[in-house]
């Protein structure tokens, strides 16, 4: 009995498919802030109004898309009671510099800039030849329940990817997601995705 013939060019392509999947399974979160992690800001107990705002670059692409992307994922993560009791979320053009008048009551009042919000992706910068994946940066602002409290604010840098990693856009909400979670309730705490 003759051994099988192994064609070449079709050996090549499966080892090459078997190495990308092998660096797909590579991919990680990594998550930085600046200034320091500030602990989780989730209080379960109370409500909350959030005001958010995007904040793109001159260059962005695909503003449309982002923004109803940015607008899913705020909803998804905050629509559940989890980290607040209830959330109202309210679109404004730019985040206030101190807090605003018309909070309800005892609700904490958040705001949510989002800056980058999109997939990666950089060809021949390592032995998978592409990495990718999708990067999500926000800055989250905290302002005070008294009226001569500071408000307080950190930048969220929430990046998942890796070699051989390539995502689209419609993914973009569940990151923004995982970065709030992040962000927020885990205050630096592994995601989830």
């Amino acid at each position: 009995m003759a051994a099988p013939r192994i064609d070449p060019p079709r050996a090549r392509a499966t080892l090459a498919l078997m190495v990308c999947a092998l660096l797909a399974a590579c991919a990680s979160t990594r998550v930085s802030f600046q200034p320091a992690a500030p602990g989780p800001w989730c209080e379960p107990a109370a409500p909350a109004v959030v005001l958010w705002a995007t904040r793109w670059r001159a260059d962005q692409k695909d503003v449309a898309a982002r923004e109803s992307a940015a607008a899913v994922g705020l909803r998804d993560f905050f629509a559940p009671a989890g980290c607040f009791a209830h959330t109202e979320l309210r679109r404004v053009d730019a985040l206030p510099p101190a807090a605003v008048p018309g909070a309800p009551d005892g609700a904490r009042l958040i705001g949510i800039e989002v800056q980058e919000l999109g997939p990666v992706v950089k060809l021949l910068s390592s032995a998978a030849l592409v990495e990718g994946g999708t990067e999500v940066v926000f800055r989250a602002v905290r302002y005070p329940a008294r009226a001569d409290g500071e408000a307080q604010s950190v930048t969220v840098h929430w990046r998942h990817g890796g070699p051989g990693v390539v995502t689209g856009v419609a993914s973009l909400p569940q990151d923004l997601r995982a970065a709030l979670q992040a962000g927020l309730r885990a205050g630096g705490a592994a995601p989830e995705r």
